[in-house]
């Protein structure tokens, strides 16, 4: 495996981009319903007529790209990066690979994967992939987004906030589990597919066909097999590779509060919600805890590398601490009360993204945050699942929160005992476990202070121009930062955009590659050519990249990339102690797989901002999202790239592209 998770490998996948809306928009898929009915019950968000898993059995299988179109879509890809010298190269061993080691390979992909028709041929391999990475979570792998503030300003108290959160996450768990949660479908016609109608009409078919009669009416559900890890999930280090633990029976929540750490029941033994006013009053009661912060923060391993973490925990449940552990990992997720105020947008990315280490499980399979100010965010670990289950979570919790709060400004907590309820987990340390919280923190410490995070809104046009102008806005973000590294660096470098493929059972992501021949071509002929071209070139040269980067989507979202068929390739050698093809040895493959440019959008009404570390030290980390009227780009960097000057040269070259769209020439 070691060979397998060579840096610029894992930085081709691990990528945080999993931030995405379901990348299937570029099929007109982004109609996306959630919660139908009003509850019956406070216990539910509510009670879909269809059960949640309806379509899972029936969900088309994620299809094995045929190894010619991989090779063929892979040298394109290759074609902006390189000389003409280095593609002849890199095309002879491709088209060597195709036709011997790779044919063979393929083969057997194809035969292992129709030998297992209830996964799909990325799943094994892509945990693999995250699960052995040994390196911290932290930066390489966690995510995070940003909730937007609750728009009644009252109810941005922490207290209030942090317990109408908790009460709204049992509720989306219970709903879950109880097959009442409304089942995750993109609706092309709502109008048809998206009725009280229809969804009486589907209930009735069985599983085994319903996905075909929603595909009927233009509905496309997608895979929800992730979803069980949401709630009393951890990563669990171990020597080599992690496991991942789940435990359904946990009733507790884990709150931390100024490292320290905390449990409480937030389910009672019937599976109900515990009282909000209760819940409010044990929250209340930890944040007025006078226990100072203590001097070896526990949390604080969770951000090592993974096999030092691994040898500490084993220390850990030597010394006694076993049962607090299992604790930890069976809560039903993690709550952070941060004990700070938010300044600005900038060190909201930083304590979302990272904070100071001490109050955080990043283990954890999402942990909700909120600062003293009522700021609140997901940070969520992300070998189990990607971002659609987590924004489906989001959504739900942002709309409940803000639509049906349980407990108000002015409510008065419950009148009950929390110190006996509320639990204080002390762990037994020696001097061994201290050294190595004390060497974490400063790991931690060193790499976090390494990053800067700035960001940018382009407020003079967005995705309602753009689609009059007939051009995709994805496409014309992707070309805009292609524009701006152009601007700032002279060059064209790999460039990663995550997609989902949750449209097939077990899918995980796909790539799209933004950098192409033609965002090349437009962008030389912007930054380096300006004057040399009537607006009507430009204009067609900018309709050519929309195009061609709404022909990368649809293959990606449909399963028909190259990045994954030929990840799998690979691992497959691996598997069997084969010697790697010099495909993978070639230059130009450690090189688009060394991605300078991490790219992941995200447009949701709960969310204000989502972020990652870049992937590579040379690289940046580009959150962004195309609304209505205005762009929006939140960027991390590492000190080898300028993030503040890549955020103006990205805002001049969108000043550029709408001066064209608007049909003037360019000044």
């Amino acid at each position: 495996m070691a060979s397998l998770l060579s840096t610029q490998c894992v930085a081709s996948v691990r990528k945080c981009g999993s931030l995405i809306h379901l990348r299937t928009a570029a099929l007109g898929l982004d109609k996306r319903s959630y919660s139908s009915k009003n509850a019956s019950s406070s216990e539910y968000l509510h009670q879909s007529v269809v059960p949640s898993m309806h379509y899972q059995k029936s969900l088309p299988r994620l299809p094995v790209p045929k190894l010619e179109d991989s090779i063929r879509r892979y040298l394109a890809a290759q074609r902006p990066l390189l000389d003409d010298d280095q593609f002849r190269s890199t095309e002879k061993i491709a088209q060597d690979f195709q036709s011997g080691v790779g044919k063979q390979l393929h083969e057997e992909l194809v035969a292992q994967d129709k030998n297992n028709k209830h996964t799909s041929y990325i799943s094994g391999p892509w945990f693999d992939m995250y699960l052995s990475a040994r390196e911290s979570v932290v930066l390489n792998f966690n995510p995070f987004m940003s909730f937007n503030p609750d728009p009644n300003t009252e109810y941005n108290d922490q207290l209030i906030r942090a317990t109408n959160m908790v009460c709204s996450a049992v509720r989306f768990m219970k709903t879950l589990r109880a097959g009442l949660l409304e089942p995750e479908v993109f609706h092309l016609n709502p109008a048809k597919s998206d009725t009280d109608g229809f969804k009486k009409f589907i209930r009735w078919i069985p599983s085994s066909l319903s996905w075909y009669g929603a595909y009927m009416v233009n509905a496309y559900p997608l895979d929800m097999s992730q979803y069980f890890r949401l709630f009393n999930s951890t990563r669990i280090p171990k020597h080599g590779r992690d496991e991942l633990f789940t435990d359904e029976k946990g009733r507790h929540l884990l709150v931390m509060s100024k490292g320290n750490m905390y449990v409480f029941d937030i389910v009672d033994r019937d599976g109900n919600l515990v009282k909000p006013a209760e819940i409010q009053s044990h929250l209340k009661y930890i944040l007025s805890d006078s226990t100072p912060a203590p001097a070896f923060p526990l949390g604080v391993l969770t951000s090592e590398n993974r096999d030092v973490w691994t040898g500490l925990r084993e220390k850990l449940i030597a010394a006694g601490n076993a049962e607090h552990l299992q604790l930890v990992d069976s809560a039903l997720f993690c709550l952070c009360l941060d004990d700070e105020s938010m300044r600005d947008h900038i060190q909201i990315s930083h304590n979302m993204l990272h904070g100071d280490g001490c109050n955080r499980w990043y283990d954890k399979s999402f942990s909700i945050i909120l600062t003293k100010d009522g700021q609140a965010a997901i940070n969520f670990e992300h070998s189990w699942g990607d971002g659609v289950a987590v924004l489906r979570f989001q959504n739900e919790i942002f709309k409940d929160t803000t639509e049906r709060p349980l407990v108000h400004p002015g409510s008065a907590a419950a009148n009950v005992d929390s110190a006996s309820a509320v639990r204080r987990l002390q762990f037994n340390l020696n001097s061994e476990l201290e050294n190595g919280i004390k060497k974490a923190k400063v790991n931690f410490d060193a790499a976090v202070s390494k990053l800067t995070i700035d960001a940018m809104e382009f407020k003079k046009g967005g995705k309602e121009q753009l689609k009059k102008s007939k051009l995709s806005p994805d496409a014309i973000a992707q070309l805009a930062f292609q524009m701006g590294f152009l601007r700032q660096y002279g060059q064209t470098v790999a460039t990663y955009e995550s997609c989902s493929t949750a449209a097939f059972k077990h899918g995980r992501t796909e790539t799209i590659r933004p950098a192409t021949v033609h965002t090349k071509k437009c962008s030389h002929a912007f930054v380096f050519e300006r004057g040399q071209h009537s607006v009507e070139q430009l204009r067609a040269m900018l309709n050519e990249c929309s195009k061609y980067h709404g022909q990368l989507t649809k293959e990606a979202a449909m399963g028909q990339g190259f990045d994954r068929h030929l990840f799998a390739l690979r691992y497959l050698a691996n598997s069997k102690g084969q010697p790697l093809h010099s495909l993978y040895m070639d230059p130009a493959y450690a090189a688009i797989n060394h991605n300078i440019l991490s790219t992941s959008t995200l447009t949701s009404p709960a969310v204000s901002l989502g972020g990652f570390a870049p992937v590579v030290p040379d690289g940046f980390g580009v959150g962004y999202g195309v609304h209505d009227d205005w762009i929006g780009c939140n960027i991390s960097s590492y000190p080898a790239r300028n993030v503040h000057e890549f955020l103006q040269c990205i805002h001049k070259s969108l000043e550029d592209i709408f001066t064209v769209v608007e049909g003037k020439p360019l000044s």
